[in-house]
């Protein structure tokens, strides 16, 4: 069943990736995850610098140094869980209600257009968004 679920959410990725000529040929749907739900406090290049960086207590991780402050490794299990609840992160709200309310939620997927599995939905949405958190590693 989570087999499933992860192939499902790879193939939503590459679904959005290898979009039809002139139709989303640039689409990142991590990168937008990433500027719809994390940049407004880890900041566009993700240091923790992001408009409302300055009203988050304690202030926001420099997610660039995640690989680094991990002995080279990037934690890619421990930031899926910190985008979908089961890792509580102080700064991003209780599970029930994480600063971005229910965006990275099944609830919410079914509320709208879903190609598919609205759950697969979701875990692609959140996979995206941790592979586009990966992408910003310092070298």
């Amino acid at each position: 069943m989570k087999l499933t679920g992860i192939a499902a959410a790879i193939l939503g990725i590459s679904a959005v990736s290898i979009s039809g000529p002139g139709y989303a040929q640039n689409a990142d749907l991590g990168k937008y995850e990433y500027d719809n739900s994390c940049a407004v406090c880890h900041g566009a290049k993700g240091e923790g610098d992001g408009p409302y960086a300055i009203l988050v207590v304690p202030a926001p991780s420099n997610l660039t140094t995640l690989a680094k402050r991990n002995n080279g490794v990037f934690p890619f299990q421990r930031v899926y869980e910190s985008i979908d609840g089961r890792q509580l992160v102080q700064a991003h709200g209780p599970s029930n209600m994480p600063i971005w309310g229910d965006r990275y939620t099944e609830s919410l997927s079914q509320r709208q257009f879903t190609p598919g599995d609205p759950q697969a939905w979701v875990r692609t949405r959140i996979l995206a968004l941790t592979e586009y958190v990966n992408r910003l590693q310092a070298k």
